[in-house]
């Protein structure tokens, strides 16, 4: 499992039926943000790390920034304000 804080990368960590994982996927490609996509049905280390950042929940999308801190099911305003785009 990639670790952000090595290669100063945004690391989405999803599912491909998540429609939030989807939305927030567009929300980056829209805004030209790059980030690494990590898999949870491919993954089984992405899969703890998910559950032990969101209390035993399955919580996706979860996000870490480069600054380490994270975001959990964030909006599109959440996004921005924190990339500090316009939306």
């Amino acid at each position: 499992m990639a670790n952000n804080s090595e290669n100063n990368q945004i690391v989405m960590y999803g599912t491909t039926m998540c429609s939030d994982c989807r939305r927030t996927k567009q929300f980056f490609e829209a805004n030209k943000v790059s980030y690494k996509w990590v898999d949870l049905a491919n993954d089984p280390d992405a899969v703890e790390f998910v559950l032990k950042h969101n209390n035993g929940m399955q919580s996706v999308p979860t996000i870490i920034f480069p600054d380490g801190s994270i975001m959990v099911e964030p909006s599109n305003k959440e996004l921005a304000e924190k990339l500090a785009v316009l939306v």
